[in-house]
């Protein structure tokens, strides 16, 4: 592997007007923002000012087949991809047409999946996370081509950084799967020694390029990002060599940022070096360099006069373009799934009953074995353990350590990476070893996978599954029995299940993996092997390989009639409540008392089904294995005594675990600490009785 030079090649005269067309639309676009400061600020927006000729250097030489994750700053990458001026002021402005978000969100966050353009994918505020999703389309790449479904010349990925964002442990992670699997990615950072009041020797104890060196396989170069040859040269070296070698590289570019941080950080406020950053402007050295190189005054002046006209043009139609209607609001929550009904056989004829976790990975193989774009990844999901609880048991020796494969212990680019895969066309099936442990991945979880479909208006939708063993089982103690599930669906644009048995994991498993959006799936560690004294109901006979289960569709698993002479109650419960609900129900005599609500999924959530029980019941215990307070199973307890309060003889009462900061490690403690069968049962006791 030969280190990338940064010799200067020729650049064609064609090559030099259409970027500094671009300089100069990029910095009429800042000027114009500025003198009509008032009006344009209504929404916050970052400009490139300073940071033009790295921008345009890179935005010019990418491919339609290319994927691209500008960062906040970045409206001049956009210009040289081909957006219009007019494209980013409708974004300014929050506007109805505006081509990436619908008026969603900010200024130069883009999403874009133009056929004649590179690919932009959603990306939040890109303020460091963007590494993980924009390596996770690198990872896709690298793995079509190991299995040989690549369907296009070698494309390449650009992820833009700014240098401050460098620091955080998220980049960290990409950076580390980039060297571990030489990934096809460069990796830009624009360097300006400012965070945003914070500057580089509050805030980092090196540049960038000295970090990335500690990466063993990053290569790292350090360029003048003002200086427009060397930074065409050095770009055009380091995307050929990705095109053809298939390895990461980074380079730092040094830039002065000559404008605002955002338009509501005002640089006057804190900057202390403006008149020095005034002395690397990018433009007067690109007109210099320009005339060096053949170009009259009058020919750049003409160029500058255009660009200026072309800006106010397009900025007047941006600010009378039609503005979202309320109704704009609900779109694109999610992508529409096929998977609406029921369909295949739950208990074929002959089938023998088989343990939770069996179907689980019967499920995950079935799916592997018809589909190559689905793979699965994860903390010791490889062939040597095939997953701590056995879940993945077989599967990389059936379909090859490319298609199952070992992470480092990065929660955060294991999922947020599914992002990246999902945006090339991967089916990407994924895991958390233990609830516990989901939240170094939350940022990403929330911020990049929960937001694509509905910030790019529905452009980018993330298929992605995300299996979570949770809850407690055989003294786990507090780093391996929490239950989550509460912070996950406050995060909206999931879909979330929660299955008590083994055919509806497998059912919701194979639903998932044929929807659009991004699932995540509990199971509960307790019912995989029903070793937990009265779960023997988790298992069943496995479904046939047809069999999907709809989210949203609740199961009354003990349904009872509608009677006057008894006092009867409906169970409203998920994953192990199921079973201490049926037990307590048994144990008490009382299954014609009894109506038993499955939820199956949280999100969405089959309210019908629930509140007709409860009105028919009158009464309502919700069971949860989360401590009860400010929980999932509290707020869907308010939404009942809401919407079912006239046909209620009782308040609806709720029953958890206690409400300690953690499950304790001794077994008596433990038990003390979680429901039970016994404990749903008083808690039955108590409602009948009020």
């Amino acid at each position: 592997m030969l280190p990338v030079s940064k010799q200067n090649i020729m650049i064609n005269k064609d090559i030099l007007k259409k970027a500094f067309r671009h300089l100069c639309t990029a910095k009429a676009m800042t000027e114009l923002y500025e003198e009509n400061f008032k009006v344009v600020s209504k929404y916050v927006h970052a400009t490139s000012r300073g940071h033009e000729v790295i921008q345009t250097a890179v935005g010019m030489q990418l491919l339609p087949q290319d994927y691209v994750f500008p960062y906040y700053r970045d409206d001049s990458i956009l210009l040289s991809i081909g957006m219009e001026p007019k494209d980013l002021m409708l974004q300014l402005f929050a506007k109805k047409d505006d081509p990436f978000s619908g008026g969603r969100t900010y200024y130069s966050h883009p999403s874009l999946r133009d056929d004649d353009k590179p690919k932009v994918p959603h990306q939040s505020s890109a303020t460091g996370m963007q590494a993980i999703p924009a390596t996770g389309v690198a990872m896709g790449m690298w793995y079509k081509e190991t299995e040989g479904i690549q369907d296009t010349e070698k494309p390449v990925v650009v992820c833009s950084l700014g240098d401050a964002c460098v620091t955080e442990g998220e980049v960290a992670e990409a950076f580390q799967m980039a060297v571990l699997k030489k990934l096809p990615i460069l990796y830009i950072v624009q360097d300006n020694g400012w965070d945003i009041s914070a500057n580089e020797k509050e805030t980092r104890a090196q540049n960038a390029a000295e970090y990335a060196r500690g990466f063993n396989g990053l290569e790292a170069i350090s360029i003048d990002g003002t200086n427009f040859e060397e930074s065409y040269s050095t770009v055009k070296n380091a995307i050929e060599t990705i095109r053809e070698e298939r390895r990461p590289m980074l380079i730092h570019a040094k830039v002065p940022l000559l404008n605002h941080h955002t338009s509501g950080v005002r640089m006057e406020f804190y900057r202390d070096d403006l008149e020095e950053a005034k002395t690397r402007d990018p433009f007067p050295k690109m007109k210099k360099y320009l005339a060096e190189n053949g170009f009259s005054e009058d020919e750049l002046e003409a160029i500058e006069a255009l660009a200026r006209v072309k800006v106010k043009e397009d900025y007047l139609e941006a600010e009378k373009a039609e503005d979202p209607s309320p109704e704009d609001l609900f779109t694109h929550d999610f992508a529409p799934t096929t998977v609406t009904e029921e369909k295949g056989e739950r208990s074929p004829e002959g089938g023998e009953k088989v343990v939770m976790v069996d179907c689980a990975l019967h499920a995950i193989e079935e799916i592997m074995h018809n589909d190559k774009t689905s793979l699965l990844y994860g903390q010791d999901v490889g062939g040597r353990l095939g997953g701590v609880f056995r879940e993945a048991a077989t599967l990389a020796q059936k379909f090859g350590d490319n298609r199952v494969f070992n992470t480092p212990i990065q929660e955060a680019f294991i999922i947020g990476s599914t992002v990246g895969m999902s945006a090339v066309g991967l089916k990407p099936i994924v895991e958390v070893q233990f609830a516990d442990y989901i939240w170094p991945g939350l940022n990403q979880l929330f911020t990049e996978v929960s937001r694509s479909c509905y910030l790019s208006n529905g452009k980018w939708p993330v298929s992605m599954v995300l299996r979570v063993p949770i809850g407690a089982y055989g003294s786990g103690g507090p780093y391996h029995s929490s239950s989550v599930e509460s912070v996950v669906t406050n995060i909206r644009g999931l879909k979330i299940a929660y299955p008590s048995n083994g055919a509806d994991l497998k059912g919701l498993l194979k639903a998932a993996y044929h929807d659009p959006n991004p699932v995540v799936i509990f199971e509960h560690k307790g019912l995989y092997w029903s070793k937990v004294p009265g779960t023997k109901g988790a298992t069943s006979i496995e479904p046939a390989a047809d069999y999907v289960l709809p989210f949203g569709k609740a199961w009354v698993l003990q349904e009872i009639w509608k009677q006057e002479e008894k006092e009867t109650i409906a169970i409203v419960t998920y994953g192990m409540g199921v079973h201490w609900a049926m037990n307590a129900s048994e144990e008490l005599g009382m299954q014609d008392q009894i109506e038993v609500i499955d939820l199956r999924t949280l999100a969405p959530l089959d309210e019908e089904t629930v509140m007709k029980s409860v009105k028919k019941c009158g009464k309502c215990l919700v069971v949860t294995e989360e401590p009860s307070n400010n929980t999932f199973a509290r707020a869907l307890s308010g939404k009942i005594q809401e919407e079912c309060f006239k046909y209620l003889d009782a308040p609806v009462m709720t029953i958890g675990s206690e409400n300690m900061p953690a499950i304790p490690l001794n077994s008596t403690l433990e038990e003390t600490m979680i429901p039970s069968t016994a404990k749903v049962k008083n808690k039955i006791e108590e409602l009948l009785a009020y």
